[in-house]
């Protein structure tokens, strides 16, 4: 089974807010390869997203 992937990364478990540097992040360290496609192509799919669903664990314990 193949997972979606997708470049919204506000809607991304991996980008979060780093109160040291004060603005959003990503966590996942893309190489230096990814990096680039990701910086010039407009249709970058990344293979880390991940929808933040904040309501999953709510819909397991149903």
């Amino acid at each position: 089974m193949k997972t979606k992937t997708s470049s919204n990364c506000e809607s991304c478990s991996n980008y979060v807010y780093d109160e040291d540097y004060e603005c959003y992040i990503c966590e996942v360290n893309l190489d230096e390869d990814e990096m680039v496609r990701f910086l010039q192509d407009r249709h970058f799919s990344c293979p880390y997203y991940q929808l933040d669903d904040e309501y999953k664990i709510v819909r397991k314990q149903m």
